[in-house]
């Protein structure tokens, strides 16, 4: 192996381990895509620069004639990376979840690249960047931001609908929809309400099933 080899091995090192950085705060958040996935994003992202840029020098010192793109490999990076975010993003009930993720993954591809060019410094601030935003505004954003969640209840009393509805504006909380059915049964029938919500982060731990818990005829079913 010459110096040149060992330099390209150390920006393949420097990116796999940014990549795995990031997957690791995802891991710990229990994230669709985790340790594994941004560990080889980042990996792949950096051979793949490496290759673009060096990987035909053979070519271009035997033939004169032929000229070639430095970057062509590495552009379509960018294009593919987005097959493997838009896996990670679902629309489940009316919320687009795994944005935060599939953005996670395209930038850390570009981290990849960025090690993979040399440019460790810069790859190394973005990392940075990435788990300040991630981590540092994750506590922000349980004590001001919103959440969305559906509930499903079950109560054999109409009167205990209306009074859980009256209890949740009256907390202002938002009621984004509302849908109720009635079951019926050979011992009668029961009624099923399906609430998507929005309020604040911190009611949602500590209070929303405290709340639900204080209607005795009214059984939470399911609550994501």
């Amino acid at each position: 192996m010459n110096i040149i080899t060992y330099e390209f091995v150390l920006r393949l090192f420097v990116a796999a381990m940014l990549g795995g950085v990031i997957g690791l705060e995802r891991e710990y958040r229990a994230k669709e895509a985790g340790f594994r996935t941004h560990f080889l994003v980042a990996l792949g992202s950096g051979l793949f620069m490496i290759l673009s840029q060096f990987g035909f020098d053979n070519v271009l010192s035997n033939y004169e004639q032929v000229s070639l793109d430095p970057s062509r490999i590495a552009s379509q990076v960018v294009t593919g990376i987005g097959f493997i975010g838009a896996g990670t993003i679902i629309f489940q009930k009316h919320v687009v979840r795994g944005l935060t993720t599939a953005a996670g993954l395209w930038v850390t591809s570009a981290i990849g690249m960025t090690a993979g060019a040399g440019m460790y410094v810069l790859s190394i601030a973005t990392t940075v960047l990435v788990l300040l935003c991630l981590e540092a505004l994750y506590f922000i954003f349980q004590h001001f931001g919103t959440r969305n969640i559906t509930v499903t209840f079950s109560t054999p009393k109409e009167e205990s609908i209306k009074l859980v509805l009256q209890r949740l504006r009256a907390k202002e909380i938002i009621i984004d929809s509302y849908e109720m059915k009635r079951k019926d049964t050979s011992s009668g029938y029961y009624y099923v309400v399906t609430m998507e919500m929005k309020f604040k982060r911190k009611r949602y731990k500590n209070h929303l099933l405290n709340f639900m818990a204080e209607f005795e005829s009214v059984t939470v079913e399911t609550m994501e």
